[in-house]
């Protein structure tokens, strides 16, 4: 069902150190892990299961960079091995099962699977991460729908016509067709309207960076999918005839919707999901403004995904039809499959 050898987020940084000496249960890929810091800060996952009586580790402390378990006082090592318990000779218990984790990009990531294959260098580069030029701002949803659902809905926009009419939808997404490639793992959805007027949400991003938000623009959509679940998506307006995406940056607002989608079961995931941006990056203000905006935008989505995976739920056996704007999402499954059925063990026959 999910990719496990592979990175993915598990939570933004702040989040774990918000908890002080609490550590940070949480369920990815169906594998119940816990998140806590070792004794010189490095980050450590482990099983949330304690060896002794089964109780979660989430329910315990951090103590001098171990984990105590809240039942019976078991210390646990950042390699899933028993150290200490007050009284008892705990050292020849079995080690738990642990993670490859490692911070990058302001989040915390977790390998899922086999740990001898979690490479650092197989982490995704992104150029607006702790960068001066660009702002971020972003939040997390926990959502109660398969995470494939997510990414049908990442890539295929048509939908903002209709679930986000207020905000950023318009009838020339609608009426605009789309195109979509495959390259390597990566799978590009491509929509790009020329003399329009700009929605709602980029009105006020055109007035931010100081254009007429009532002028004629080009708008853009570039989605890209790559495994295991992330999708970067190109947003933005220019001046109309300055050159639509590749306008000079004072004709345009341009930003890239960040999306990181990690499985928790098969009905539910966690979504981590942000904007990054091009102009005024200095203006705390407009990334606060601009991430309240986005939210509202994905708290509509997830409506809408958690109200379909009822439906989907209460009728496993129908199937589900498709049309053409529905080819971004059927390639990302496709790259998810091929990549499921690379990790399942080969059958020996006789």
């Amino acid at each position: 069902m999910f990719i496990k050898n592979t990175w993915y987020v598990v939570c933004a940084l702040t989040e774990l150190d918000a908890l002080g000496n609490k550590p940070l249960g949480r369920t990815i890929c169906n594998e119940k892990m816990v998140f806590f810091k070792g004794p010189d800060g490095q980050l450590a996952a482990v099983e949330d299961f304690c060896p002794h009586r089964g109780a979660p580790l989430s329910l315990g402390k951090v103590c001098e960079g171990k984990l105590v378990c809240g039942y019976h006082g078991l210390e646990m090592g950042c390699n899933g091995q028993t150290v200490h318990m007050p009284g008892q000779r705990v050292r020849g218990f079995p080690a738990i099962k642990s993670y490859a984790v490692l911070q990058r990009y302001g989040f915390v990531w977790v390998w899922p699977g086999d740990q001898a294959q979690a490479d650092a260098a197989k982490m995704p580069m992104f150029e607006f991460f702790d960068n001066p030029a660009w702002a971020y701002g972003g939040g997390l949803y926990h959502v109660q729908a398969d995470y494939r659902l997510m990414v049908d809905n990442l890539m295929d926009l048509t939908h903002e016509t209709y679930v986000h009419a207020t905000s950023i939808g318009q009838p020339e997404i609608d009426e605009t067709p789309s195109t979509t490639t495959v390259e390597g793992d990566q799978v590009i959805l491509q929509r790009h309207m020329a003399g329009i007027k700009a929605p709602p949400f980029w009105q006020m991003a055109m007035s931010a960076n100081g254009l007429d938000p009532q002028a004629t623009v080009d708008r853009w959509q570039i989605c890209r999918f790559t495994p295991p679940s992330h999708i970067m998506i190109d947003v933005g307006v220019a001046l109309a005839g300055k050159g639509g995406f590749d306008a000079a940056p004072e004709h345009k607002a341009y930003s890239v919707v960040v999306d990181f989608i990690t499985p928790e079961t098969e009905t539910s995931h966690w979504y981590h999901w942000g904007m990054a941006r091009q102009f005024k990056p200095e203006d705390a203000a407009l990334t606060d403004k601009i991430r309240q905006g986005q939210g509202g935008i994905f708290n509509e989505d997830m409506e809408m995904l958690q109200l379909q995976q009822k439906n989907i739920s209460a009728w496993p056996e129908r199937k589900l039809l498709m049309l053409n704007i529905d080819a971004g999402g059927v390639q990302s499954r496709r790259i998810i499959d091929r990549l499921l059925a690379q990790e399942q063990p080969t059958e020996i026959t006789a």
